[in-house]
């Protein structure tokens, strides 16, 4: 029997920052998410007699990458109590001018085959815990259309489960690659650095209020109250960063002309909205009547610019 599953990428619109325990991947805030059908990530994951083996794209795996699977690999067999080697085959179709970290897709899709490999009987909380464990975003890509990964305080009470998998909303993503450099830090270190900001609590204090009134957001259909607070969050998160000690921040040049270019198109009646995750790119939130114009006013003001475009993707699946 085969065991391809499926899992697709996901966009916060309002994020986690920060993790109350690195180990079990703990985050100090609850988030909400979009799961995108443009991009995702098959794995197959196989027994073997022989060595542990990790290919991706077609390509064996060696270094950073192929420890990354195995030490999470590892984790689920003893938690489950299995010693086999594995060979893991992945393919990602979440491409690099989408400006999108893979590792939702990613750890998702291998809770997933390794649930099915091994005939794991857990129900959708459980593998959102699983993948957890792999990529914190990662328990939010279990589920499809809009997500919510309620922060919790130990391994058993921090899970996503869907708030809404088949959402009526017209609601287009359009991920921009401005910059396509390799940031020079990392999101583990960025977490953790922007606990020094003076602001940290204050945002943190808010998280549930935010969390709350996008709810209601997406319950109401309500496009220009997701958009306007998927920005707030995404700046208030940016701005956490610049005011740590010492400030960092992920913006280039190129990100402020972007924000700039997404607040023009507002004032001339096209209505948009950013949000930004943990680099330069930046994902407009937009409605399809207006998706084609905005592509071309982006293109028209910068030089060789990447965009893709998405909508609701679905939850983890089985191709097999």
């Amino acid at each position: 029997m085969k065991n391809t599953a499926r899992a697709h990428t996901n966009i916060a619109l309002i994020k986690y920052w920060g993790k109350s325990d690195p180990i079990l991947r703990l985050p100090l805030m609850s988030s909400l998410s979009m799961t995108l059908d443009a991009f995702y990530t098959d794995t197959l994951i196989e027994k073997t007699d022989a060595k542990n083996e990790f290919y991706l794209n077609g390509k064996r795996q060696n270094g950073q990458a192929q420890k990354r699977v195995f030490s999470y690999l590892d984790t689920l067999k003893e938690k489950f109590g299995y010693t086999d080697n594995l060979i893991v085959k992945s393919t990602n179709h979440v491409p690099t001018s989408a400006g999108l970290a893979s590792s939702s897709s990613a750890f998702a899709a291998l809770a997933a085959s390794f649930c099915k490999l091994y005939n794991l009987d857990v129900d959708k909380a459980e593998l959102s815990r699983l993948a957890r464990l792999g990529s914190g975003s990662a328990s939010r890509s279990i589920f499809g259309g809009f997500a919510i990964w309620q922060k919790g305080n130990s391994n058993q009470s921090s899970y996503a489960y869907a708030l809404d998998e088949k959402p009526k909303m017209d609601l287009q993503l359009l991920a921009v690659e401005l910059n396509t450099e390799q940031k020079k830090i990392s999101s583990t270190k960025g977490m953790k650095d922007a606990q020094s900001s003076p602001f940290f609590s204050t945002w943190t204090n808010r998280n549930q209020l935010e969390l709350d009134e996008m709810i209601k957001a997406i319950k109401q259909n309500d496009f220009t109250a997701l958009g306007s607070l998927a920005e707030l969050n995404a700046n208030e998160m940016h701005a956490i960063n610049l005011t740590a000690q010492p400030e960092f921040t992920y913006f280039m040049p190129e990100t402020i002309r972007a924000i700039k270019l997404v607040e023009d198109l507002r004032t001339k009646g096209i209505e948009c909205y950013y949000t930004i995750d943990a680099g330069p790119n930046i994902k407009v939130l937009c409605q399809l009547k207006n998706m084609k114009e905005i592509i071309e006013h982006f293109e028209s003001v910068f030089n060789n610019v990447n965009i893709v475009s998405a909508s609701f993707g679905p939850g983890v699946i089985y191709l097999d």
